[in-house]
Formats: C-alpha cells, structure tokens, sequence
C-alpha cells in the first residue's frame, strides 16, 4: 500500500485548499492511500521556545506522520504572490532540529497543487516552494501541474468540486504522484 500524507496550507474553515485536498483524499487510486495532516496547532516558529521546551507536541506528530509517508502533498494558497506564513511557519517547525531534516524530508517525494479565487491559480506560490523543497531535500514531481483558478466557480458551498474538467485533472495529477512515488519506491528497494 502507498502512503500519502496531505497538508492543506489553510487555516480557514471553508479553505478551497483544504476542498481540495479532500478531494484528492477521495480520487486515490486503489493500492493507495491519503491521510491528511494538519498544521492547525503549530505555533509560530520561536528558537527560544524550542531550547527551552523542545520540539511542540503537534510539530512532533506532524513530523512523525510526514518520515513515515511515502510521499507528501502541498496544497497551498498563495498569500500576496507567495507561501502563506502558517504553512511556511509549519515546514520551518518541521525542518527542527536541522539533524532531523534528512529523516523527515530527505528523498521524501513532494508535489504542489493549489486553488485561489484569483485567475491565476497558485502558480506563484508554488513556484516560491521549489527552493524550500529543495533545501530540504525532497523530490519534487515536475510530472504535472494543477493550478486551479477562479475556485469559487469549481466547488459548492459544502467544498465539492462541481467542475467535471477540474475533477479530472485532480484524478490525473493524483495518479500521476502516486506513480512517481511508486517508481521511487521501486528503485530504494
């Protein structure tokens, strides 16, 4: 069985981005699977705090899901043409210590989706991630792209996708990860 784990970059309620990654949760391909982590309860980043306290209880959780999946999947919002701080702030707590990095990220197999109400999807965003993924030493997958735009126009009002050709191109994409993460998987072996 393939293990993904999901992180919606969003806070809010009825994120688009969290719609989405319920969505994704839902297209798995058989032999694959989705759990959906959360950055909720990640305090913002403060080295005296880690020093003083250690790594917070839900970073740790996070951190020990993520080492444990075989592969992670992003769902960003883009804030002013860029990361959201909370999702940001999250992977810096995720990123502590730095000897814990490797464990965490290294090799780990990344992609990028995102939903934004504007007309350009998250293309920025995604794009500001590429040198974080790969100071952590992830694997990107540059096998797709799924940038949604206009997202109010692509899920009802309880975050179903409505759209037919949106729906489709979340199933590709999926199948697409999870084939990279396979391959992967079958050449660590």
């Amino acid at each position: 069985m393939t293990k993904l784990i999901g992180l919606s970059g969003s806070l809010r309620q009825r994120s688009f981005n969290s719609s989405l990654l319920t969505a994704a949760v839902e297209l798995m391909p058989q032999g694959a699977e989705m759990t959906v982590g959360s950055i909720r309860n990640i305090p913002l980043y403060d080295g005296d705090l880690e020093a003083a306290q250690g790594i917070p209880g839900p970073v740790q959780v996070l951190k020990d899901a993520i080492a444990a999946a075989d592969g992670l999947l992003l769902v960003t919002p883009e804030y002013n043409n860029s990361i959201p701080g909370v999702f940001k702030n999250a992977v810096d707590w995720l990123s502590r210590p730095p000897a814990d990095i490797s464990q965490v990220f290294g090799g780990k197999p990344v992609a990028l989706i995102g939903a934004s109400p504007g007309g350009f999807g998250t293309i920025l965003s995604q794009e500001a991630w590429l040198p974080v993924l790969r100071t952590l030493g992830t694997r990107p997958w540059f096998g797709g792209r799924l940038l949604v735009s206009r997202a109010a126009t692509v899920f009802d009002e309880g975050g179903r996708i409505v759209s037919d050709a949106t729906k489709e191109q979340l199933q590709q994409f999926i199948d697409g990860f999870v084939t990279f993460v396979l391959s992967i998987r079958s050449h660590e072996v």
